[in-house]
């Protein structure tokens, strides 16, 4: 938290070039997807996802032909090529940042079970966000983690943004910073922060009774064994993947009373946190980041900053675009129909400025430093920057 953004950006970068491993005498590694399989916007199954077709491709290529060196000046070297079947697309850039753009949003949706969203979505707090699935891994699974640690990455080496919606307690376990038992179980979800609160701030028995049977009215709580009519909590709850999972051993047998309450109320959020650091899928996606950039660089940067890096900002400033628009032979920036053009932008909600950077250059997000911003030795312009505004190609008329 000492050292400048930008300074541990400079730092990054420099490792990143120094640790490039495929040069420019080898060609890329080559991927072929079919767009046909995912037509129509709903992916039939997982399989055919942009994301399963590329993970079994790119499951055969060492990972040393992925660590490329970084974008300076002009199209930046990407980790790998795409030809879409039947598709005659010119040039990488256009179908790689498409490619991304379109894992991304695969991820963050019901066809691939690897995020799951928040359950404080469900209440409006944190709309939106994911987290990793919290679920025991078959290898398979274990594979896609790999290559969606591996995906962080190549973003980072092409200084593409991925559009990620991601907690910051995924952030938080990915830099390996201990998460906050109340901060982050909180922020993913705070109806299971407030009921473990209810049970920690009881102050007497009658109270206890009262939350039971307030319980029970959810069809949370059983009756207790010793009072048929009274209502009683057990040692279960429901993991963030809705099964009823023991809090301790034979806990469905186990009621909670006055004298274990706080036990109960401590075992729920260890299960929580237990959840939302899920061990054995940060291993294999830490794993993937690792193949791609070295991990030691993690070290120095916060979980914002380490967001900021892979997804930029969720939101286009305007005023940073205009910056760095370039206008060709023929326009300037005073010209009447420019102006309209950023008039017209200036109306537009963020949501219509991401598909606007969508349409121009095929991804939502722009980096969040521009190698050209401080017009040094190194002015070095990468995509999507600048933006060219070019005349029309036909005659001149109205």
């Amino acid at each position: 938290g000492l050292i400048f953004y930008d300074t541990k950006v400079t730092v990054m970068n420099r490792v990143l070039n120094a640790t490039v491993q495929r040069t420019a005498d080898h060609a890329a590694p080559e991927i072929t997807l079919d767009p046909l399989e995912i037509v129509g916007g709903e992916i039939r199954s997982s399989e055919n996802s942009y994301f399963c077709q590329a993970a079994r491709q790119l499951g055969c290529v060492p990972s040393s032909q992925l660590c490329v060196k970084l974008a300076s000046g002009g199209d930046p070297t990407y980790a790998f090529n795409i030809r879409f079947t039947g598709e005659e697309v010119h040039g990488t850039s256009g179908s790689f940042r498409h490619f991304l753009w379109q894992v991304c949003k695969e991820l963050q949706s019901s066809s691939l079970s690897l995020l799951l969203l928040c359950p404080s979505s469900a209440v409006n707090k944190n709309k939106g966000k994911y987290i990793l699935t919290p679920s025991p891994i078959t290898y398979a699974e274990e594979q896609l983690f790999h290559f969606f640690g591996q995906l962080l990455g190549i973003a980072i080496r092409a200084d593409v943004p991925l559009p990620l919606d991601l907690l910051p307690s995924f952030w938080k376990t990915l830099v390996g910073e201990p998460l906050d038992p109340d901060v982050d179980l909180q922020e993913a979800d705070i109806l299971t922060y407030n009921y473990v609160k209810k049970f920690e701030n009881i102050n007497d028995e009658t109270e206890l009774e009262a939350l039971c049977a307030e319980i029970a009215s959810q069809h949370l709580a059983m009756e207790s064994p010793d009072c048929p009519n009274k209502p009683c909590c057990k040692f279960t709850y429901l993991s963030l993947t809705g099964e009823e999972v023991e809090l301790c051993p034979r806990g469905r047998h186990i009621p909670v009373g006055w004298e274990n309450k706080d036990v109960y109320a401590a075992a729920i959020r260890s299960l929580r946190m237990r959840e939302l650091q899920t061990p054995e899928c940060m291993t294999a996606v830490r794993a993937g980041l690792g193949s791609i950039i070295p991990l030691q660089l993690l070290t120095t940067l916060t979980p914002l900053e380490m967001e900021l890096r892979t997804c930029g900002l969720p939101y286009i400033n305007l005023e940073f675009l205009k910056a760095h628009t370039m206008y060709q032979v023929g326009l300037m920036e005073t010209d009447q129909h420019i102006e309209f053009f950023w008039s017209a932008l200036e109306m537009f909600t963020q949501e219509e400025l991401c598909k606007f950077i969508k349409f121009a250059c095929n991804q939502e997000r722009i980096p969040f430093t521009c190698p050209c911003k401080d017009g040094g030795p190194d002015t070095a312009h990468v995509p999507p920057y600048p933006m060219k505004i070019a005349p029309p190609d036909g005659a001149a008329g109205r």
